[in-house]
């Protein structure tokens, strides 16, 4: 099985996805990551990108990733590139890899890399394509996901769950691996404050860890 984790920056495919990502590879699925951004000058120098290109390869290959697109659109700026040319390009990876399950942001999140990467990758996700997706998920991200504007527009609601406890550790020696973007507790991008939620997720569904999702779409 093909599966396709669309990340806004490297770092939120493992802080969403890194135990289901661990897991899929473990069953022998083939796992694609989009990298939609990179940083640019003046906001980020060339030298911390390179840094965290390797750090991106070194976690990757740690987590069995069988290939890394990265699309290159400017962080942080995302809102200054063409919609059409952000919707083709994910449109591309979705139609190149033919993904049967899709991970992406959680479209209320408060970055706003995160929202148009989601609503970009539904436009690549519509039914009408040559390759059609199964299933579509939305994952969250710590830093993000929690800290926009309470509103019922914003809210993340999981309705879907994947148990990871065999993956966590793997998991958070992904996550620390990201040396330039974990901070230390209680900064939510720590390890320690991924472990917390990936325990408060499991225990919603009674298991050690979980991941939390909410299902956009699946087709059965």
């Amino acid at each position: 099985m093909n599966v396709l984790v669309i990340a806004p920056h490297d770092d939120d495919e493992v802080l969403g996805v890194g135990g289901t990502i661990a897991k899929h590879v473990s069953k022998g699925d083939r796992v694609y990551v989009c990298i939609v951004t990179s940083g640019t000058e003046p906001l980020f120098s060339k030298e911390d990108m390179a840094v965290l290109a390797r750090e991106t390869k070194r976690v990757h290959d740690f987590l069995g990733v069988s290939h890394t697109y990265f699309l290159g659109f400017p962080a942080a700026m995302l809102e200054d590139v063409p919609r059409f040319q952000l919707n083709q390009a994910i449109m591309d990876v979705i139609q190149e890899t033919k993904p049967e399950i899709v991970y992406l942001p959680h479209f209320g999140d408060m970055q706003k890399d995160h929202t148009l990467t989601a609503e970009a990758a539904m436009v690549g996700l519509r039914p009408k394509y040559d390759h059609v997706v199964r299933e579509i998920y939305a994952y969250e991200t710590l830093s993000e996901t929690e800290w926009n504007i309470p509103h019922s527009k914003n809210v993340f609601i999981p309705n879907a769950f994947s148990d990871i406890s065999d993956y966590l550790d793997t998991k958070l020696k992904a996550l620390a691996m990201y040396t330039t973007q974990v901070a230390d507790f209680p900064n939510p991008r720590s390890v320690e404050a991924v472990s917390c939620l990936a325990k408060l997720r499991g225990s919603t569904i009674n298991v050690a860890a979980a991941e939390a999702f909410y299902l956009i779409r699946k087709i059965s």
